[in-house]
């Protein structure tokens, strides 16, 4: 009887405990599909705005430059991706810890993840810019620039690598905001840096006649708006007021984050290593092609950045998904997680099949959007959508198991997940099937890289559903 009154005492407690989490944070009992509208939509904005600071600069650059300026664009894309790389592992890796910590009732402890996470990112971004200025020339040499391209890399990146810190806050502080229950205004922060370079960029390069040079200040003037938003609402954040102390790096707090964060950034590092590795193929073979080395270079800046805005979609649901697992995973209400990462895969599933079937019916008409060309830079374009791009209708798979396996806590199954597509097939692929087929084994290599990574994230992914809750 005693042992039974025990039982009953206990069950009573987690209950009020629960209920308790549930009262503070709506995470823990506002329906699943209604909290993804309500952190996906804003984070996709997000990101769909992130890439419009490309695609923007790329319509403007094709149109008043041409080829070889888009060319010039892509050769300086890695370093784009090096700065959403830190802004990851430091930005979603926080964020995780953070709502874990919220999950758990950690509500002290939580704050020193943001703080901490809010220095490095702008200091990564300031090494980032040191590195860059001091290494110009041979980093953009090393990322696959022909010598007709160079001047103009060098050109745009020379001033573009200023606005790395406020890149880096603004990306990852935007995760940092969303887990504070604020996705609305994590999206303005993107929305008025990338009005700001919507509206300089003309004005820049025809109205004042600034080429590559006005492409890249109306970029960095852009981000630091938005820098400015993301600090303004770091210093009112709603969990509470942030001290010295948080604001202290310390291992025991960045170190956590960083590993929930670790799969993110490898995934973003490995999307950089193929980008180098890719421009210099595409050099390469085009060289020994008919289309020569800027064609290639040029239609394969435009359409990956291209299929990043619908596969930003996928990405912002994915994120939107973040705070919702990890809070409800900490609060051990695993039948909310399995609803909300099985809604995730769904939708973004619709999207990618729709991206599949705009990439297969109408891909001249989207490259022209960029500007004019040569029929074989039209003609390399389509092959590059139709061959390259196939298994886009799959393309959801890998990287919302690789985030949700983080936002769980583990970040080695996320981390893994991270680097399949990239690393442990693309990358090799990118290698050995030029080898054999020339530039057509650098289109076939993407396809065969998608459908491989997919099947095994879907295996895992599964696994883990069907054992959740049961340990």
């Amino acid at each position: 009887m005693e042992e039974q009154m025990k039982k009953t005492t206990v069950s009573i407690q987690d209950t009020m405990q629960k209920a308790e989490k549930q009262q503070a944070n709506p995470l823990g009992c506002v329906p699943v599909g209604t909290l993804l509208r309500r952190f996906a939509i804003p984070s996709i904005v997000a990101m769909l705005v992130g890439a419009l600071y490309n695609i923007v600069d790329q319509i403007f650059i094709g149109h008043s430059i041409g080829e070889l300026g888009n060319a010039a664009t892509n050769v300086a894309f890695p370093l784009t991706t090096s700065c959403t790389a830190l802004a990851l592992l430091f930005g979603i890796g926080a964020a995780s810890a953070f709502n874990l910590s919220m999950g758990r009732g950690e509500r002290k402890k939580a704050l020193y993840y943001i703080g901490n996470a809010a220095v490095l990112m702008f200091g990564s971004g300031l090494l980032l810019c040191l590195i860059t200025q001091l290494f110009l020339e041979p980093l953009l040499v090393f990322f696959g620039s022909p010598d007709n391209v160079l001047g103009l890399a060098k050109e745009y990146v020379r001033i573009v690598s200023f606005g790395f810190p406020f890149l880096i806050l603004t990306t990852g502080g935007a995760h940092l905001i969303r887990a504070d229950g604020s996705p609305r205004y994590s999206m303005l922060c993107n929305l008025i840096g990338a009005a700001i370079n919507t509206v300089l960029d003309p004005l820049f390069i025809f109205g004042f006649h600034m080429g590559m040079t006005g492409a890249a200040l109306a970029t960095i003037i852009g981000q630091i708006a938005s820098a400015a938003m993301v600090f303004f609402y770091l210093r009112r954040y709603k969990a509470g007021p942030f001290t010295k102390e948080h604001l202290r790096p310390r291992f025991m707090y960045a170190g956590y984050a960083m590993s929930l964060g670790m799969a993110q950034c490898f995934n973003q590092m490995a999307m950089m290593v193929v980008q180098i590795v890719m421009n210099n193929s595409l050099k390469h073979y085009g060289a020994m092609s008919i289309y020569g080395e800027s064609v290639p270079l040029a239609c394969a800046g435009i359409i990956n950045k291209v299929s990043f805005i619908f596969f930003a979609f996928c990405i912002g649901i994915a994120q939107g998904m973040q705070p919702i697992s990890s809070f409800n995973y900490g609060a051990k209400q695993y039948g909310r997680v399995k609803r909300v990462i099985l809604l995730s895969m769904g939708t973004g599933q619709v999207i990618c099949i729709v991206a599949f079937a705009m990439f297969q019916l109408f891909p001249r008409q989207i490259i022209s959007l960029f500007g004019s060309g040569s029929e074989l830079y039209f003609a390399f374009a389509e092959q590059y959508f139709h061959i390259y791009l196939f298994f886009t209708f799959a393309n959801n798979i890998q990287p919302m198991s690789s985030t949700f396996f983080s936002s769980i806590g583990k970040p080695k199954q996320g981390t893994f997940l991270a680097l399949t597509r990239q690393i442990l097939f693309l990358l090799p692929l990118l290698i050995i099937l030029p080898l054999f087929l020339g530039m057509d084994g650098i289109l076939y290599a993407g396809p065969i890289a998608d459908f491989l990574a997919a099947v095994i994230s879907a295996c895992f992914l599964l696994r883990e559903l069907k054992g959740m809750g049961k340990g």
